[in-house]
């Protein structure tokens, strides 16, 4: 297991490398530590989108992964709860009311509504902590906040915002700075400590809510843990990057057969490859040729829609 944990760290350590030398310009190491322009590129421009990449990447894999174990079945995913969907919400009538011009506005109403979107679904299920009550309250919350995301897109004064919302939702790493990292990273630490504070209950809650209850588990204490860690996390990802889909439904599933079921030995690996498979994918999206960049939840759905196409196919093939 150890062994196997250090080849996943070291795959990040070299994803993390060449997202700061990808690009339309190839910037090797040599270069890095020079006074010219490629220095420049990469401490203000590649370094701050590289750590943004990994950090971003570990908690959507770690979120994924803590989901999946909570609510029994492999198919969860971050946007399940309606957080991200929420956090969209709160960006998109930034940007249609003119006020996102600002990043810390935009970030900040972001995170309220992803705030927002917690205290409800705690709301909606503090008096039931059951992964079925879970999934109902957070589709929810998730088709509301699309529904109104599209009014606001509906009603947006001009076709210039409606353009910056649409280049905004489709998620993307692109001119990202050290504000940025600053104004995200506390949020997602603690969302990430909070998360992995849940692996013992989850690992006892795998036997079954009547066991993990009989075992000391307060499961109301576990779904809270879940909620909060979900949401912060979750919702500055999105606060700062918008929406990017498919890390925490497949990198879970990848690592499942190296790493075991057991839900805390999985969260990790799955922190890990949710760094790698980020890192990895921004990078492609600079280097594919074309004057402009491919966004990077584009890149991802790109990614995950024939992942999971495979997983019915062999699902199929298992059934019959």
């Amino acid at each position: 297991m150890t062994r196997k944990l250090a080849l996943l760290a070291l795959l990040v350590v070299a994803a993390f490398a060449l997202s700061l030398m990808a690009g339309k310009l190839w910037i090797p190491p040599a270069a890095w530590f020079g006074h010219d322009a490629n220095a420049a590129i990469l401490f203000e421009l590649r370094l701050p989108r590289a750590v943004l990449g990994l950090a971003i990447g570990a908690v959507l894999g770690l979120s994924g992964a803590v989901l999946q174990g909570y609510l029994r079945n492999p198919l969860a995913d971050p946007g399940v709860v309606g957080v991200s969907s929420s956090a969209a919400l709160g960006a998109v009538t930034a940007i249609v009311l003119g006020i996102a011009s600002n990043p810390l506005i935009l970030f900040g109403c972001a995170m309220a509504a992803a705030g927002g979107s917690m205290a409800l679904l705690a709301a909606l299920t503090w008096r039931q902590a059951s992964a079925v009550q879970f999934i109902l309250a957070g589709t929810v919350l998730a088709s509301l906040s699309g529904a109104l995301t599209a009014f606001v897109i509906s009603i947006a004064p001009n076709p210039y915002a409606v353009a910056e919302v649409i280049d905004w939702l489709m998620g993307a790493l692109t001119d990202r700075g050290m504000d940025d990292v600053r104004l995200a990273l506390p949020f997602l630490l603690l969302g990430t400590v909070v998360l992995a504070a849940t692996g013992p209950s989850l690992d006892a809650l795998s036997l079954g809510e009547d066991t993990a209850r009989s075992l000391g588990i307060r499961l109301g204490r576990l779904q809270a843990l879940v909620v909060f860690g979900t949401g912060l996390t979750v919702g500055a990802s999105v606060a700062v990057t918008g929406v990017v889909g498919f890390v925490g439904l497949i990198v879970p599933h990848l690592l499942r057969p190296v790493f075991g079921a057991r839900p805390s030995a999985l969260l990790l690996p799955s922190a890990l490859g949710g760094a790698a498979l980020v890192l990895i994918a921004d990078s492609l999206c600079r280097l594919l040729p074309g004057a402009g960049e491919v966004r990077l939840g584009v890149a991802m759905a790109l990614i995950g829609a024939p992942f999971f196409l495979w997983l019915l196919l062999k699902g199929r093939v298992a059934w019959n």
